[in-house]
Parts: C-alpha cells; sequence; structure tokens
C-alpha cells in the first residue's frame, strides 16, 4: 500500500487538448509522457519522484488503452536496461529513479545506451535530490552527463515548463540519436500548478510492431569495433546535433531587462528561487520583472556557445549560478569565453558557496556582493515594507532551532530488532554491525546508537564481508525486504553462501518497499491485481543454498533476542539469516485507521489496544525510553509530591504495538506498564463488566484507603 493513492487524480490525464490541468508535479510529468507517445516506462521507486511510479501504478487501466507499457524494475540498473527498447527501434520509453544513488546502480546499463546510442526518443527522469531536504550523499547528476556525454534538461519550476521539457527532450532525443536526463528537484516534483493540456497519444511505433519485425544493428552494440566509432559519433555527429536542436527550438531561455551592463546565468531548476532573492533585495517584484537580464539555462548539459556569447559579450560581468560542486558550468563558461577572446568577468562560487543548497537566503547574500563590486548604484532599493536592518536573511535575526535528526516511527517494527541487539551487547559485548539503506539505518542514532558503516542498497551484508575470518565475534549485518529483493539476495546472500560466511544476517520483512513511500515487492503479502505478490524471502534464501535459517515475529522481543543469541554462539559454521517479519506500521495505520472509523461511525464495536504507564509504580529509571526511543514514550511530573524524578508517559499517539511492554518485561525493568483496551460503541456485555471491574476496584480502593487511616492513627 503506497503511502498516497493518486487514484483519484489519475481522471485528469484523460484531460483533451485545450483543457486546462491542474495538479502536482509529477502528475504532470505523467500527463506529459502520455501526450509525447511513449511507448514504455520503467523505474525504481525513490523519494522524491516514486510518486511517477505510483502514478503509473494507479493508471493501469488508461495505459492499457493507450498501449503503454508500465514495469515496475527490480533496480535501478534493471530500468536503464529496459531503454535497450528504443536502441533499434523507434520507441519512445521513459525510466525514472532517485538521483545519484539510482545513476550509480544504473551505470553500467546508462553508460552502454549512451555509447551506442538510440534510435527512439530515451528520457530518464531524475528526482534530483540535492540539498537540505535530501536523504543521500551530496553529490549532483551533472557529472554523469557529461561522462557519458547525456544531455541533461534543468527546466524552470513550473508546469508549463516541465511538461515542455519532457516532450522536447523525446525530441532532443530523437535529434541527436542520445538518451537525455531530466531532473527534476525536490520541490519541483511536488509542486503545484498549471497547463494546457493536449491530447494523449498513442505510440507511434508500438512493442507489438518491434516484437513481430525484429531489427538488428550491430554498429550500435558496444563492442569493438563499433564501441571506438561510438566516441567520434558523439563528438562530430550526436553532439552537433544537440546543439542546433536546443538553439533551434530556443530549449534555454533569455529573461528579464536588457539594458543592464551585468547578466546573470542561472540553472533552470533554480530560477525560482533566484527571483524570490532578487525580490527580496528590490531587484524583481513578485511576478517575476527584473531590470537585470538573465539566461536560463533550461539544458545545463551541453552548453551553447553561440548563446552564451551572445549574453555576454556586450556585458561587463556575469554571475553564474550553478548549485553545488565542481563548478562544472562556471569553469567551462570561462573557459568558452577566454577561448573567444570575450574578457567579460565570471563570477559565481567566489561569491556563493562552493558547496550547498543555494536557498533565497544564500543568493541574497551573493547578489548583494556582486551588485557591490559591479554596480553599487543598483543597491539602493529594499523589498516594500522591510526596513534597514530587518533583512530576515541575516544569521544574527535567523531563529536558531534545534537538530532534528530522524528515528524510526511510533510502533515501526524495526524497533524491537535494535533493542534486541542493545540487550545481547550488554551480554556478549559489541559487534560490528554492518547497515543498510533504508529505515533500519536511523538506529546508528540515539538511543540505540548501533551500526558501523552503510554501503549502500542491499549491500548490508557485502559490507562485512571482509571480516570473513576466524573470530569469537560474529559481524550482524542488517538488510531490509527492498534492499533484499533489490541487490542484496545476490550480492549479498548469493556471495556469503559462495564464500562460507560464517556471520549472521538479519532480514527485516515488514512487507513493503517501506523507506521509498510503500510500494509492494515481490515477497508483500497484499494482493496486486497486475503484479505476482507473495513469494516468500526465506524460499529465496533457502533457494541460493542457505541452511541456518530462522524466522520470526519482530515485535516478539523475546523470540528475537533468541534467535540472535543463537545466531552469534553456536558452532553450526556457515552463513546464518533471521527473517524478522512485521508490518510497517505507517501503511498499516493507513489501512487500518479508515477501516476502524468507518465501522464506529456505523455503530459497530471497535476495540484498540493502548499501554499506559502506572505512575506510582514507575520507578523514574527510564530505562523503557533508552531501549525503544519511541515517540509515543515521553515523561511527565511525578504525582507523588515525596518524589522528585519524573515518570514515564504513553501519549495519545500509541499505536498499541506492545513494544514498550516486551521491553520492560525482557530487560527486567519494572511492572508500570498496563495494557488497555478502548473500546467504542461497547456492547450489554463491555458495560456490565466495566460496572462489575470499578465495583470490585472500588472496594479495593476502600480497604486500602481504610488500612492507611488505622497505619496513620497508629503512628
Amino acid at each position: 500500500m503506497a503511502e498516497r493513492s493518486f487514484a483519484a487524480e489519475v481522471s485528469k490525464l484523460r484531460l483533451p487538448a485545450g483543457a486546462e490541468f491542474r495538479g502536482e508535479g509529477i502528475l504532470a510529468v505523467t500527463k506529459a509522457l502520455l501526450q509525447s507517445g511513449v511507448a514504455y516506462v520503467g523505474g525504481y521507486q525513490g523519494a522524491p519522484i516514486s510518486h511517477l511510479m505510483d502514478v503509473f501504478g494507479d493508471a493501469d487501466e488508461l495505459l492499457r488503452e493507450l498501449g503503454v507499457h508500465f514495469e515496475t524494475c527490480a533496480s535501478e540498473a534493471a530500468a536503464a536496461a529496459m531503454l535497450a527498447a528504443s536502441v533499434n527501434y523507434p520507441l519512445r520509453g521513459a525510466v525514472t529513479w532517485k538521483s545519484i544513488v539510482g545513476t550509480n546502480v544504473a551505470s553500467d546499463a546508462l553508460a552502454n545506451v549512451a555509447s551506442g546510442g538510440v534510435t527512439g526518443g530515451a528520457l530518464i527522469i531524475i528526482g534530483e535530490d540535492y540539498g537540505e531536504g535530501s536523504s543521500i550523499m551530496q553529490e549532483r547528476s551533472h557529472a554523469f552527463a557529461m561522462k557519458s556525454q547525456i544531455w541533461l534538461l534543468d527546466p524552470r519550476p513550473n508546469l508549463p515548463s516541465i511538461t515542455r521539457a519532457v516532450e522536447q527532450g523525446f525530441e532532443l532525443s530523437e535529434a541527436s540519436n542520445t538518451p537525455v536526463m531530466l531532473e527534476l528537484r525536490i520541490r519541483a516534483c511536488h509542486l503545484y500548478g498549471r497547463f494546457r493540456a493536449k491530447d494523449n497519444r498513442k505510440p507511434a511505433f508500438t512493442l507489438r510492431e518491434a516484437m513481430e519485425n525484429p531489427r538488428r544493428d550491430t554498429e550500435r552494440i558496444v563492442l569493438p569495433p563499433a564501441s571506438f566509432m561510438h566516441e567520434r559519433e558523439k563528438v562530430n555527429t550526436r553532439w552537433p546535433a544537440a546543439v542546433r536542436f536546443i538553439e533551434t527550438h530556443q530549449l534555454n531561455e533569455f529573461l528579464g531587462g536588457e539594458e543592464s551592463e551585468l547578466g546573470l546565468i542561472v540553472q533552470g531548476g533554480l530560477y525560482n528561487t533566484l527571483i524570490r532573492a532578487l525580490e527580496r533585495i528590490g531587484l524583481a517584484d513578485r511576478f517575476g520583472a527584473t531590470p537585470l537580464p538573465i539566461y536560463v539555462l533550461n539544458v545545463t548539459y551541453p552548453l551553447i556557445p553561440s548563446e552564451i556569447e551572445r549574453f555576454c559579450r556586450e556585458r561587463k560581468a556575469v554571475l553564474m549560478i550553478e548549485e553545488g560542486q565542481p563548478a562544472f558550468i562556471e569553469d567551462a563558461l570561462a573557459a568558452l569565453l577566454r577561448r573567444n577572446g570575450i574578457e567579460t568577468e565570471v563570477a559565481g562560487k567566489d561569491l556563493l558557496p562552493v558547496a550547498g543548497e543555494y536557498t533565497h537566503e544564500v543568493l541574497q547574500q551573493g547578489l548583494r556582493k556582486f551588485i557591490e563590486k559591479h554596480a553599487p548604484q543598483l543597491q539602493a532599493r529594499r523589498p516594500h515594507g522591510v526596513a534597514a536592518g530587518d533583512e530576515n536573511e541575516t544569521a544574527a535575526n535567523a531563529l536558531e532551532l534545534p537538530a532534528r535528526p530522524p528515528g524510526f516511527c511510533t510502533g515501526c517494527p524495526e524497533r524491537p530488532l535494535f533493542t534486541a541487539l542493545r540487550l545481547l551487547e550488554r551480554e556478549l559485548g559489541a559487534f560490528h554491525v554492518s547497515c543498510d539503506i533504508g529505515c533500519h539505518l536511523f538506529s546508528i542514532l540515539p538511543p540505540f546508537n548501533i551500526g558501523n558503516t552503510t554501503m549502500g542498497y542491499g549491500l548490508g551484508w557485502s559490507g562485512a564481508a571482509a571480516f570473513n575470518t576466524e573470530s569469537s565475534r560474529r559481524t550482524v549485518s542488517i538488510m531490509g525486504d527492498g534492499g533484499f529483493w533489490h541487490n542484496g539476495l545476490t550480492s549479498g546472500v548469493g556471495g556469503a553462501v559462495f564464500n562460507q560466511n560464517d556471520n549472521v544476517l538479519v532480514v527485516v520483512d515488514n512487507g513493503y518497499s517501506a523507506a521509498t513511500g510503500g510500494q509492494a515487492l515481490l515477497s508483500s503479502r497484499t494482493a496486486k491485481r497486475s503484479r505476482s505478490t507473495a513469494h516468500a524471502i526465506e524460499a529465496a534464501v533457502r533457494g541460493v543454498g542457505v541452511r541456518w535459517l530462522r524466522s520470526v515475529d519482530i515485535f516478539d522481543l523475546g523470540r528475537v533476542t533468541r534467535a540472535l543469541r543463537s545466531a552469534l554462539t553456536t558452532r553450526e559454521k556457515g552463513p546464518k539469516v533471521i527473517v524478522a517479519r512485521g508490518e510497517c506500521q505507517l501503511n498499516r495505520q493507513r489501512r487500518v485507521r479508515p477501516q476502524l472509523a468507518k465501522r464506529a461511525r456505523s455503530g459497530a464495536r471497535v476495540v484498540r489496544q493502548r499501554f499506559f504507564v502506572d505512575a506510582e509504580t514507575c520507578t523514574g529509571d527510564h530505562a523503557c525510553i533508552r531501549l525503544s526511543g519511541c515517540p509515543s514514550l515521553t515523561i511527565r511530573q511525578n504525582p507523588d509530591p515525596l518524589r522528585e524524578d519524573p515518570v514515564a508517559y504513553v501519549d495519545n499517539t500509541c499505536v498499541g504495538c506492545g513494544h514498550c511492554g516486551e521491553v520492560a518485561h525482557a530487560a527486567v525493568l519494572c511492572p508500570s506498564f498496563s495494557e488497555v483496551k478502548l473500546i467504542e460503541n461497547p456492547h450489554l456485555g463491555d458495560r456490565m463488566l466495566g460496572w462489575l471491574r470499578r465495583a470490585i476496584i472500588g472496594v479495593l480502593q476502600r480497604q486500602a484507603d481504610r488500612r492507611r487511616a488505622r497505619r496513620l492513627a497508629a503512628e
């Protein structure tokens, strides 16, 4: 169950020519693909473009009508390999994944398709996950585009520009026989806007036609001597063709004023941020009108020499606004100008940060420095209503916010696993833990502080492969079910069997690719109409030769702890795998809460589990919080005036997973945790049982009060 359904919005994909489309960026990209006559779409889910996969999953009926094949790929490499369909046939195809991490995985297939070239339009939609909102290493897709000579589009963040980039991306690919990357930043993926729709188009050449009329061109295959010809073809034919197409069809834009001796050159994806920064320093209005000329690079690779020369020749200085490092565009710009004898000064990383996200506050500071140096007369204005010294971009006036490191959700099935590891570390001593990409990576942070390295998605066990040696300790590797099916089964489990690894792997089977938005997997228990699911991880593990295998309910802390202890201490040699099963609580709540609410509204009896802490028996030790870290566990003032330590408290976000009680039992902490049942629409039996319980408790309470009174009187 994906974190968001687009079933209602899919109807917008049917809008005819001339109708106004309103919606989210990802939905607009889908509409643009259908308007472009795409024949196939594939990809691997991952923020910030995971919703593109979700939209196509919900649009299955429409895709069938248009003859478009949609594939949920096992990895980014598998998605990139789909572009092979466009090598020999005039088929338009699009694949998608998350930014640099996905491109790294897909690099082998991408390098091959970029070398041999394509006949049909091949579009690679990249979720450019760079900046403060990112969860990955801070790298850019630009380097890969340059390395493999794939053209890179970075459109202005508005729906007309984005949809136009999709359509022109296919045309550019076909005109130059080269795959094209379209990068969409996080904000562009999820912005809302409008554009004029066009009719959806069935593929001009279908997949069936290609299958029934196979073509073969050995010059497109990366094998000597053709591979040596590819490099010359890139430089002598494809590159000039791309430059001609970009210039002729004006993919880049010249905006702003005309008269200023200064100029701004900006990546298309940063245009909105630039206009906001100019507005804040009084050099643009809220509609984007500015006296400064702006050259917008909707295509950041390749650069167009004639456009750059025309923009820069009569200008005193230009500011190159290029987010991230290295300064690929700035360095190429400076070299191009000097090579052509143009003395325009190029500013960029000398006035703006070398690395990091270019927010409008960052751009304001760089713009001020640039204008103060080259045209101080433009510095006179301020935004309307903002007094001198009151600009909110200054660090002195900025509100200092506390750090908010990521953590497990309330009821997360991963939490009991790391509680068990903490308990075993007390018993057996510390051991090396090799982490993996996914929610389980949050274990490296407090309160668990578990995990030594992470090397990539599905590479948890491979990350500990070097430690396959005789020792009194074993390593523990973690892998999610998403990583297992992505890469872990072959590179991790298969490698461990082949190399007779004697260490331990824990596969967290939470039923979904949870970290990317709750998409279904091979092992998901939910039935999917157009997908085959319910394939057990245990069967796959045994199939590659693992003999020591245990399956446990991850919420049963005692069983999880015993299984781990056995794996770490057994004398049996060979790879040891524990499959810890527990549904992702976010997905469970998305499914269960509407069902319970509907039943309650209909008058049906609904029972929900909750836990609470008895303040009178809570010792104030708070080991329950340290060993679980559940967000629903907090502290509050002790009701006993004679005790100063705050007591543990379970707030209303509790989902009743029971882990806190399991911790109290497994760690032999305290008996203060209790389970309660909240009943909506109770029947007669519930009311009678409640009355009986209150009566018995009342009798016992009055007896206790009398004993306390007699004791006080005796004293």
